[in-house]
């Protein structure tokens, strides 16, 4: 970077006009700096990572009030509900999750300030053609797709996300399985004479103990919109949490940071569900036996803390034979995916396939 036009912003920045020529600067995810679209000056933004604290359970209500760096606005979608929070002088024109224009602002709180966020790192540009590539390759999707599908606008988004810690002290009642065998006859009847058949038959033998399971979990995370479908976000992770910076507004300019629909109390009940199943594994861990059948776990939860990070997506949709069909691109990997349609005609012809393959093989064995 030009060292005559390289700046370093300071958290306590709050205007991101150029200093050159007074345009907009907006993120620039291939040079992690802040880039004028009007003339070549750069804003080196510094990536800091000394905001890694866990803020603790109870305390969420005194974090709503605190100021997220720099003034925002908050606007709700008519249409599909979703809230998003946009720069405070940027005209929100179309909602970054269903295209509707039918969007207004909403004087209500934005909620709790993210205290971490991972930038983008994959361009506009990148996200639409590995959209292109990802498209040639549906299998089942109608010949005619790559040609007359019409994409829609592309929004950088951050998603928003909470990640939890606990300590965990389970008690727990499980069956133990112990395979034995036993030698069984009976008769059969082979070419007309009857003989006695011996074999191996496999018993199992169960026990009833109990026990405890301790464990710590660190940065459970959890997807906090409700307005994006949980399997396609969860179809483009993982994100690489350990490059987790410290939140500034400055990485938001030119994007879109979704506000959280799901709340810290819900997203913990999810969590939990995700932290018992890992208890259970953990025990089926512990306890030695051929089967193993969970009767009872009773969890003890405490020192429970939480963070809200913004992860980076790339969102949009396109429209085919007015229908329309989402999908997402991971702003930090680039792993992609979502929803296309299928060609009935492409089923139909790929199941008589294989029918026939199997008839053949039957007519030759």
């Amino acid at each position: 970077m030009d060292e005559e036009k390289k700046e370093i912003i300071r958290e306590d920045t709050k205007n991101f006009s150029c200093p050159g020529c007074g345009g907009n600067m907006i993120f620039n995810p291939e040079e992690q700096c802040l880039s004028c679209s009007y003339c070549e000056n750069k804003i080196e933004i510094k990536a800091e990572s000394n905001n890694m604290v866990e803020y603790d359970f109870d305390s969420a209500d005194e974090l709503e009030a605190q100021d997220w760096g720099e003034e925002k606005r908050l606007f709700k979608c008519g249409n599909c509900g979703a809230e998003s929070i946009f720069d405070k002088d940027k005209i929100a024109q179309f909602c970054p999750f269903c295209g509707s224009s039918h969007i207004a602002e909403n004087s209500d709180n934005i909620g709790i300030k993210p205290t971490l966020i991972v930038p983008f790192k994959i361009k506009k540009n990148d996200s639409e053609e590995k959209f292109k590539v990802w498209i040639k390759k549906r299998f089942f999707a109608p010949s005619d797709l790559k040609k007359s599908y019409k994409m829609d606008k592309v929004s950088g988004v951050y998603l928003p996300h909470w990640t939890y810690d606990s300590n965990t002290f389970s008690n727990y009642v499980v069956k133990i399985g112990t395979y034995y065998y036993v030698t069984e006859t009976h008769w059969v009847t082979e070419n007309g004479e009857r003989k006695e058949v011996s074999q191996q038959v496999r018993k199992t033998r169960w026990r009833t103990e109990q026990g405890t399971y301790a464990e710590f979990f660190d940065d459970v995370l959890c997807n906090a919109s409700s307005n994006v479908e949980s399997g396609l976000v969860k179809s483009i992770e993982p994100f690489k949490l350990k490059e987790l910076v410290d939140y500034k507004a400055a990485y938001l300019s030119g994007f879109v940071a979704e506000r959280y629909s799901i709340s810290l109390k819900d997203g913990w009940n999810k969590a939990k569900t995700e932290i018992d199943n890992r208890i259970k594994s953990g025990i089926r861990n512990q306890v030695f036996g051929d089967e193993v059948r969970i009767e009872n776990v009773a969890t003890a939860f405490s020192n429970i803390t939480f963070k809200h990070i913004l992860l980076p997506v790339w969102i949009s949709a396109f429209d085919y034979k007015g229908k329309v069909y989402r999908f997402m691109v991971n702003g930090q990997t680039g792993e992609l995916d979502g929803e296309s349609p299928v060609s009935a005609l492409k089923v139909t012809l790929f199941i008589i396939a294989i029918i026939a393959v199997i008839a053949l093989l039957v007519l030759v064995i």
